[in-house]
């Protein structure tokens, strides 16, 4: 077999109080790759289709490239690969778009040359085009893209990542009005330091999120979906973001925050009626700031990027 696709799901960053350290993928949206071998021991992009030409053709410029690139090195082989990318995922939405791009060819060519590495062992190199995406070599996308489920990110020096023990039929509403934010400003605008209040706030939120995951605790995940780091700012980049997020609440979710860097928000219900009925508060909500939105209602994906 020497040409393969694969499906790289949209992914939930943060979620909300896990900045930088927790992250989830859902069914749907995502981003696709067709990966094939060829002869001319060079990484090549042939087209990518849905960027409007936004996005480059130079592998080495394209998180696409830059993961089979950095694979290839790793594992000392030198090998032709031609990439066509199709991006369903909308640029600087906050929904792991440049994760799924990588993510997806990583998992085309680790899949052409025989399965060498487990998806864990796939996380640095799709690191390493993040950092070409958006100057920081983040995890929280990329692991759970890769991974399937909610994912943590213990820590980077030794990466440390592990996947989440899950008790709760969850289901994600995610909806992306039409912004786009770049993670790039995102990130230049936060607090370079937190206060200790912050800190103990953020660490009890963290703490008890992973309680109530692995318990089925769905009003103490509720409780702890908060975030004091990243969204008293980010929400700034956002029209009308307290009342879409208070909208969320009172239609039955169980918290409601910026997906990655936003301007995506995402949800969490136990059931789908209720997570499609938030969506649609939301949507509307948006519309009071002149806003379209796209909605997107999934239970939270377990398995990660697949092969088509």
């Amino acid at each position: 077999m020497n040409t393969i696709k694969v499906f790289a799901p949209a992914t939930v960053a943060n979620v909300c109080c896990g900045f930088d350290v927790l992250g989830f993928a859902v069914d749907f949206p995502g981003d696709e790759v067709v990966l094939t071998l060829n002869e001319s021991k060079e990484v090549t992009l042939s087209k990518i289709i849905g960027d409007e030409g936004r996005l480059p053709l130079e592998a080495s410029q394209n998180t696409a490239g830059v993961a089979v690139q950095a694979f290839l090195r790793a594992i000392g082989m030198e090998q032709g690969v031609e990439i066509e990318l199709h991006k369903n995922l909308p640029l600087g939405s906050g929904m792991g778009s440049s994760a799924a791009s990588g993510v997806a060819a990583l998992v085309a060519i680790n899949e052409l040359l025989g399965s060498r590495l487990t998806r864990a062992q796939l996380v640095p190199f799709a690191m390493e085009a993040e950092r070409i995406a958006c100057g920081s070599a983040h995890a929280d996308n990329v692991a759970p893209c890769l991974m399937g489920g909610f994912v943590l990110i213990r820590d980077y020096q030794p990466l440390d990542v592990v996947k989440v023990n899950v008790n709760l039929d969850l289901f994600c509403t995610l909806v992306h009005p039409h912004l786009e934010v770049k993670t790039s400003d995102s990130r230049r605008v936060l607090r370079p330091t937190l206060s200790l209040k912050d800190a103990i706030t953020q660490s009890g939120n963290i703490a008890g999120l992973m309680v109530g995951l692995a318990q089925g605790d769905s009003q103490l995940i509720s409780r702890s979906l908060k975030d004091v780091i990243a969204e008293p700012i980010r929400s700034a980049f956002i029209p009308g973001f307290e009342q879409v997020k208070q909208s969320a609440v009172s239609a039955g979710a169980l918290g409601c925050g910026i997906s990655g860097s936003g301007p995506t928000l995402f949800t969490l219900s136990t059931n789908h009626n209720s997570a499609q009925q938030v969506g649609e508060a939301m949507r509307l909500e948006f519309l009071k700031n002149h806003l379209m939105s796209e909605v997107y209602v999934s239970k939270i994906n377990q398995v990660g990027a697949r092969v088509i």
